[in-house]
């Protein structure tokens, strides 16, 4: 059986792609999972996988996985009209000059939200209890965030009891969304801006290989040209560029596994990617059928990465 570790970039409501992915992976048979890590959108899924792993085996995450974005959608007649807003907003911003406000000037609702619908699915005194007493084949879980003051990089471990809800918002606190998350003294924004995901720390647990499950395309067809094309992609190159730096790294220790034999062991490096054309602004949206399709996108997506393995 092949030990693996999966890796979870971060993008929003993108990332229910990842929920869906995630959903199919575990459930196959033919791998054991040894670490998990994710930032931002990406942070919720491994904590969500990581958590059902462990109360109540791969049946469980992928149920904790599937109602925490069917939660999140927009159902409400207030959250379709806040959803549009945000979303056409989103849009209006590649194209016009718009003002922009601090969420210090508002109460911090977008964080109140977020804690209540990760808490909802994630009990907090459970969650560290499996930390402070891990059992012995018990998976890894690292959450990728950034120091907004000192600009260190910050993956919190399972293995030093770091892993809080408060954690999991601080890696997803998007700056003029969210205000800063204070953890232990120190403040962090959106683990966009370090590792997305955490990925170079991943050896530790021993895996035979990393599986990335990438939301951002590492390419595209055609230039960009419009004024939203360009925001597009200057978006996706800026949210890859610490990940190709992470994979860097292990490929790099693989090259020296290649030419120097021990004490380099080669980690095999296998990617899932979300193929769908969509725009900055999406990653934004929680329509209910959108999240539907990304999330089913993903299982589809997994099927044939598994299908695809080798023997």
């Amino acid at each position: 059986m092949r030990t693996v570790a999966i890796a979870c970039q971060g993008g929003g409501s993108h990332t229910a792609f990842t929920g869906g992915a995630l959903q199919r992976l575990l459930a196959d048979r033919s791998h054991r999972v040894v670490a998990l890590s994710g930032t931002s959108g990406g942070a919720v899924c491994a904590l969500l996988a990581w958590y059902g792993l462990l109360t109540g085996g791969a049946a469980e995450a992928g149920r904790l996985l599937e109602r925490f974005w069917e939660a999140n959608a927009a159902t409400t007649l207030s959250g379709k009209v806040a959803n549009a807003w945000l979303v056409g907003l989103a849009r209006l911003e590649g194209r016009l000059s718009l003002p922009m406000v601090s969420p210090y000037v508002y109460p911090d609702i977008a964080g109140a939200a977020f804690t209540d619908l990760l808490t909802h699915h994630v009990d907090v005194d459970r969650l560290a209890r499996l930390q402070e007493s891990p059992r012995e084949d018990q998976p890894q879980l690292l959450v990728g965030a950034a120091d907004v003051l000192t600009g260190d990089f910050q993956a919190f471990s399972s293995r030093r009891r770091e892993i809080t809800v408060n954690a999991v918002l601080a890696s997803a606190a998007v700056p003029l969304l969210f205000r800063a998350v204070e953890e232990k003294g120190r403040y962090y924004w959106d683990g966009l801006f370090s590792q997305n995901p955490p990925v170079r720390e991943l050896p530790d647990a021993g895996p035979e290989e990393i599986w990335v499950i990438r939301i951002n395309p590492r390419g595209r067809a055609t230039e960009p040209k419009t004024v939203g094309d360009i925001a597009d992609r200057r978006n996706e190159l800026a949210g890859n560029l610490s990940l190709e730096q992470e994979l860097y790294f292990i490929r790099k220790v693989n090259q020296w596994a290649d030419r120097l034999g021990h004490p380099y062991r080669r980690i095999e490096i296998r990617e899932l990617t979300l193929d769908l054309d969509l725009d900055l602004a999406s990653k934004l949206d929680r329509r209910p059928a959108f999240l539907r399709r990304l999330f089913d996108a993903g299982r589809t997506q997994a099927e044939g990465f598994l299908a695809g393995l080798p023997g």
